[in-house]
């Protein structure tokens, strides 16, 4: 049992070397003269900025204001992409219809499309969630469309013999089938909409994450700038891995887990 606890212990931290690894250059590439330290500052320099920030309350506020954010836009898209996908998945004639125009809206970046939402909305909150809504539904449309198209034929005609009715065949075979395919969509988006949102604060806000990483890089604030960035990394990470965890709860019927395993 022990020597088990230990090969376990010994995975996790090979896993986490090449991150070790870095951190390590880091921290002693600015002290050596490999990189320049007033743009570039040392890991533990970094580390202390972060924890002032924690203690000062700054960080947990404008973590706080992004995280709104990005779950109203998060929280839209999918309440309207997920029907519309399973839509537009089962009506073929809908789908053939509308592909042309989804694929042409979803090669427009949603940060290009910046400009135009804060002059229609303005430069508040509603424009910010609105283009993080913009930004994730597309993966979260275009996937749930696929997952209903790539279910078993087999087991629809086979639901259908034994006189499934409509509502039985989508709540028994197609939603189950998709699915996994809906999941990833799901957590692609999830982690879309952090970025999304950084960047949209960076360009026209005053307040979260990203006004706080620009704010630090025109005060010269250095080490702020990287605490803010390495706070989103440690965000992303969060929300990756309790996306991980859902979907092992809701998917334990489906042997093929390695969709959550990305």
């Amino acid at each position: 049992m022990v020597a088990n606890l230990i090969k376990k212990l010994g995975k996790k931290l090979y896993s986490l070397l090449a991150v070790f690894i870095f951190l390590l250059i880091w921290e002693v590439a600015p002290r050596v003269g490999l990189a320049d330290p007033i743009f570039v500052p040392p890991f533990s320099k970094v580390i202390l900025a972060f924890f002032q920030l924690i203690i000062s309350g700054e960080m947990f506020k404008d973590v706080l204001i992004s995280l709104q954010r990005a779950i109203i836009g998060f929280g839209l898209a999918l309440i309207i992409a997920v029907p519309l996908g399973l839509l537009i998945g089962w009506f073929d004639r809908i789908e053939k219809f509308l592909d042309p125009l989804l694929q042409t809206f979803r090669q427009t970046s949603a940060l290009a499309l910046l400009p135009v939402f804060i002059l229609i909305f303005g430069i508040g909150e509603v424009s910010k969630v609105a283009i993080i809504f913009w930004g994730v539904q597309w993966p979260i449309l275009l996937n749930t469309i696929s997952g209903v198209k790539t279910v078993d034929p087999l087991l629809i005609k086979s639901a259908r013999s034994m006189g499934a009715s409509p509502l039985t065949l989508f709540i028994k075979v197609i939603l189950p089938g998709a699915f996994p395919s809906i999941f990833t969509g799901i957590r692609l988006s999830a982690t879309s909409a952090i970025l999304i949102l950084i960047a949209a604060e960076m360009i026209g806000s005053n307040s979260g994450l990203g006004f706080l990483i620009y704010e630090s890089q025109v005060k010269i604030e250095v080490p702020n700038m990287y605490a803010a960035i390495l706070s989103i990394a440690i965000l992303g990470l969060v929300v990756n891995y309790l996306l991980v965890l859902l979907g092992k709860k809701i998917m334990k019927w489906n042997d093929d887990t390695s969709i959550i395993n990305e």
